[in-house]
């Protein structure tokens, strides 16, 4: 007996099947509903950085190192005077304190001089001027020498004075010279003594004993005669120490009777 059903019957029977989980369509390949979820397999680590081989790299080329000294002694040397001297200083870019200077501060007085002065370096005043010794301590200076009978502006070499700096810029905030700065400057001021050829060598300060003496320490300097370049030289000290400190003037001025018999000895 066939049993007849009709379409209620046959919705009521699929929303039965649905409840019981019959969710698909029957397919051609039967379908295993307790196997297990195939376990994806494990993703292979990268090595560490480390145990990788390391990638070639070019070889670093380091810019060369300009040995400012070496190129100071040849400029130098080259100079077969006072103006190819100057030209020379002028066309030196070797030290970093000329970018912050207004001025290249050669020298002052009579190149003919028995006396040749060396500073320490230019301040304020010689910066704008151009010339070495111009501000406070630069007039004392004058007053000193004219003590003795000397000056810049005198018209004969044995009453007059030449005078320079270790340094011929300003250095920022007036600090002192370094020994690199110094280092690079000493074959320009050798050269600026032989061509000079003084009788004798004042160093004002301690810059000047370091160029030219290699050594520091002006109070226990000053006053003793020695020698470099050829040159006697006597240390004192600067002027503009003698601003700060009046007492000190009386030992500058036992140093310039000092160089004024030097002077008498060595006619």
């Amino acid at each position: 007996m066939e049993s007849a059903q009709d379409w209620h019957g046959a919705k009521a029977l699929l929303e039965w099947y649905i409840e019981l989980g019959a969710v698909d369509a029957i397919g051609d390949a039967p379908i295993d509903r307790y196997a297990l979820e195939p376990t994806p397999p494990k993703p292979t680590k990268s090595p560490p950085a480390s145990t990788l081989a390391p990638a070639a790299k070019a070889p670093a080329t380091a810019a060369p190192q300009q040995d400012f000294v070496a190129l100071a002694k040849q400029a130098a040397a080259a100079a077969k005077d006072l103006d190819a001297l100057r030209a020379a200083i002028e066309a030196f870019e070797g030290c970093e304190m000329k970018r912050g200077a207004r001025n290249t501060v050669i020298a002052d007085g009579n190149p003919a001089a028995r006396v040749m002065i060396i500073g320490e370096a230019p301040g304020r005043d010689e910066d704008i001027a151009g010339k070495p010794f111009v501000g406070r301590a630069g007039q004392l200076l004058d007053k000193m020498f004219a003590a003795i009978g000397m000056g810049r502006d005198a018209p004969l070499s044995k009453d007059a004075i030449y005078i320079t700096n270790v340094m011929p810029w300003r250095p920022p905030n007036n600090r002192d010279p370094s020994a690199d700065e110094i280092a690079m400057m000493v074959p320009f001021l050798e050269r600026h003594v032989q061509l000079v050829a003084p009788d004798l060598i004042v160093l004002m300060g301690n810059s000047p004993c370091q160029a030219v003496l290699g050594r520091k320490g002006i109070m226990r300097m000053r006053g003793t005669w020695d020698e470099a370049w050829g040159k006697p030289v006597m240390p004192m000290t600067h002027p503009a120490y003698l601003l700060r400190t009046p007492a000190a003037k009386r030992e500058a001025w036992a140093d310039l009777l000092s160089i004024q018999a030097k002077l008498r000895d060595l006619t």
